[in-house]
């Protein structure tokens, strides 16, 4: 199965190296292969560097793109983590 999700990244500081690795992280638990698609590139969301390469701010709208056998639970586990900003708070980013 093959699907495809647009998000809106809402983290102040945006796609950086802390939501990049967990979003790396979370991916571990899933087998599908998911890409991230931004201004044009797409990059494997697997890839923290890759990730970090696209330069995501604030307010950017991404496709998530997943195709596997868990695509629906893999799609339904980045919508909660996106739409929870990674867990990150005003606190976590003054630090």
């Amino acid at each position: 199965m093959k699907l495809t999700h647009t998000v809106q990244v809402t983290n102040s500081l945006g796609l950086h190296i802390r939501p990049a690795s967990l979003l790396a992280k979370l991916l571990q638990n899933y087998t599908s292969s998911v890409f991230i698609s931004f201004n044009g590139q797409t990059v494997d969301a697997r890839s923290v560097m890759s990730l970090l390469v696209l330069s995501i701010k604030q307010d950017s709208t991404i496709d998530l793109i997943i195709e596997g056998i868990d695509a629906e639970e893999t799609l339904e586990a980045l919508k909660d983590a996106f739409e929870n900003q990674f867990e990150e708070t005003v606190s976590d980013e003054a630090q």
